[in-house]
């Protein structure tokens, strides 16, 4: 079990590199494990991961080896507060983050797709990373069980999931909605969906969606 959670964060971390979801060493992945959670290192890149540097932390946020992200306080706030969620994923996806800077509201996006992946699409104030602050903030906007996830306004992104693969594919769809919606801004003014649609679009995305 242990050690396909580990293949599997380096699996998804080499993935957010090579998709441009991370630079560098930007970004953090985790997954709940028995009595706590695995989280990817400090400061090293995800395209370089190897198991050895992966950190292995208890239901406190302890580890027991290595130095965990800086955001490791973030995810344990989120696995505290959404017993549903099994992994995060934490990124810099470009054309979101693009548009955190200029105030957009992420559920204007009028995107059947958006909807059904993402559910509800929250949006967090600028908080300086790494904060006991931001842990706070953002396990709070989680609080709502239809969230799947947030934007950290010039920062990035945090999506969640009951496995690995349904949180960074939530990341890749947040990232793709973002673009076209972008390319959607140059052109022209795309018309948002009515309350009523997006009613229907999250009823379905929690029907066929991933969890």
């Amino acid at each position: 079990m242990k050690e396909n959670l580990l293949k599997e964060i380096i699996f998804y971390s080499k993935l957010l590199h090579k998709n441009g979801l991370v630079s560098a060493t930007d970004g953090n992945i985790s997954v709940r494990r028995k009595g706590g959670f695995y989280v990817t290192p400090s400061g090293f890149p995800k395209r370089e991961l190897d198991k050895i540097k992966i950190v292995e932390l208890d239901s406190r946020g302890n580890p027991s080896n290595g130095k965990p992200s800086s955001e490791s306080k973030m995810h344990l706030a989120i696995y505290n507060e959404r017993k549903d969620v099994n992994a995060i994923v934490h990124a810099h996806p470009p054309f979101t983050t693009a548009l955190s800077l200029i105030d957009t509201d992420f559920e204007k996006i009028p995107l059947s797709e958006f909807f059904i992946s993402l559910q509800r699409v929250k949006t967090l104030c600028y908080v300086e990373p790494g904060s006991a602050e931001l842990a706070k903030k953002v396990s709070s906007l989680f609080r709502n069980l239809d969230v799947r996830a947030v934007i950290l306004k010039n920062h990035g992104a945090v999506t969640t999931g009951d496995s690995l693969k349904s949180a960074y594919y939530r990341m890749e769809a947040l990232e793709h909605s973002s673009k076209i919606y972008f390319m959607a801004l140059v052109i022209g003014k795309p018309k948002s969906f009515n309350k009523e649609i997006i009613k229907r679009l999250i009823e379905m995305g929690k029907k066929y969606g991933f969890k």
